[in-house]
């Protein structure tokens, strides 16, 4: 998330938060597709992670780009932390590890999604080749350890950073070592946001199988295809997972809102200011029974910024964000709202996955989840693998955006996008099995041949 939200509105009831959900709420002529990715910035000179400070730093690299867009910049006390286009455009952010984010436009066309990415990717290389650094698309740091990576000066992530080893054993490496792409995506009532919701949570796993793109901890295979997953499965349980109940009879916004309330809150923000909460209950701050701070009372922003706190598969806000694929090269990026526009977004589609997924258990689906960092496409369930779910859902997401028929300045559509998705299926491996390959093979037992390869 860019920035954190300033509606200082009090609330009182349950309802108002749920009514915070339902504006989401959008008819299909006003949809949007909004893409967000994260990279890895690297000193050109010795794979090193930059700082956050210096002539060739963080700060420098967004100082460069603000003169460069004219965007706006997003301020933590004197230090700059991102920036935003104040026409509605995208914004850059910071993860904690200085992981360089841009959260992309609500767009139209999966068209204008690439050609945002192309405009944010060569933007970039202007300011950030005269400074040495260069971009890195993969799901994980290859060789860096966590006492490596700088930490960004953003109050919301010193209170995480205490937290997190609290809840959990690799939610550092969640904060500072990974990288992800996502796709967000809108619904037009609240009937259709449980359909969405259901198919992506129930198919994340085939879109992790297809991104998996995270091999390497520390310079040496690490044993997964995609260990950014595994990682979020011992990160902090009380907020990230699989959902069980959204599948059950009642699920809505109320059931959201009911599961958010239960999530332990990381802070709450007055002024500049971010006061740590960590671990303590939405519905004291609700009540104005906050056993820390008794007299504050919640806000808009207080539960806007909660919801942005919440890390399942699938995370509802205002709209639906698809959260389970590992960053990964340029080329790539685009296929991840292709593939969820596809299936989502077509009636026809969306209707053929649930009649895939309907019938499977809470067990099955976690079992899914729980293989496919490590087996990639050879996890299975029912007897399927998930290559043949990949190779299954890409023809129907193929489908899909046929019948949309969303076509460039050439008369092309969407489907152009599948194309590295595809490519991967028909050889029957993931992107983190081409690197092993190379790694064994050319690269020589070394992964310093990724900084060249696979930067931006």
């Amino acid at each position: 998330m860019a920035r954190d939200q300033i509606d200082m509105t009090p609330i009182e009831r349950r309802d108002e938060l749920v009514a915070w959900f339902e504006e989401g709420c959008k008819p299909r002529a006003q949809w949007r597709i909004g893409t967000e990715h994260e990279k890895f910035p690297f000193t050109v000179e010795g794979h090193r992670p930059v700082p956050y400070d210096g002539q060739r730093g963080i700060r420098a690299l967004l100082e460069g780009m603000q003169l460069l867009l004219g965007w706006e910049p997003i301020m933590e006390g004197d230090n700059i932390i991102g920036l935003f286009d104040v026409t509605g455009g995208g914004a850059i952010s910071l993860e904690p590890g200085g992981q360089f984010e841009l959260s992309g436009a609500p767009v139209e066309t999966v068209h204008q999604t690439h050609t945002e990415l192309m405009a944010h990717l060569a933007q970039l290389r202007e300011v950030a080749r005269p400074l040495g650094i260069g971009f890195l698309g993969v799901g994980m740091t290859p060789k860096w350890t966590r006492a490596d990576i700088p930490t960004m000066p953003k109050g919301r992530y010193r209170i995480m950073t205490d937290y997190m080893p609290k809840v959990g054993n690799l939610g550092l490496d969640m904060m500072y070592r990974t990288c992800t792409v996502q796709t967000n995506l809108d619904f037009s009532s609240e009937a259709d946001m449980v359909m969405k919701l259901r198919v992506a949570l129930a198919l994340q796993p085939v879109a992790t199988a297809l991104f998996a793109n995270s091999p390497f901890t520390e310079g040496r295979p690490n044993g997964f295809l995609s260990f950014r997953s595994e990682i979020w499965r011992d990160t902090d349980a009380d907020r990230s997972g699989m959902l069980p109940w959204a599948f059950e009879d009642g699920m809505g916004f109320e059931r959201w809102a009911d599961y958010a309330l239960d999530v332990p809150m990381y802070f709450i923000k007055r002024g500049d200011a971010y006061i740590d909460v960590a671990g303590q209950s939405f519905r004291d701050l609700l009540a104005g029974k906050l056993a820390s701070h008794p007299n504050e009372r919640a806000t808009i922003s207080d539960w806007a910024n909660h919801i942005s706190t919440i890390f399942p598969e699938v995370r509802l806000k205002r709209y639906l964000e698809m959260r389970g694929s590992d960053g990964g090269p340029w080329r790539r990026l685009p296929a991840l709202p292709a593939y969820w526009v596809g299936l989502l977004y077509d009636e026809t589609s969306l209707d053929a996955c649930w009649q895939i997924v309907r019938d499977w258990s809470a067990e099955e689906r976690q079992a899914l989840r729980d293989a496919v960092p490590r087996q990639g496409f050879k996890a299975t369930i029912r007897g399927s693998t998930l290559l043949d779910l990949a190779r299954q859902t890409l023809t129907f997401a193929r489908e899909g955006l046929t019948r949309r028929s969303r076509r460039n300045f050439s008369g092309v559509d969407e489907t152009r996008y599948l194309e590295p998705l595809e490519e991967l299926v028909a050889r029957g491996i993931t992107p983190a099995e081409e690197l092993l390959e190379k790694f064994r093979g050319p690269w020589a037992g070394s992964v310093e041949p990724i900084f060249t390869e696979y930067a931006y």
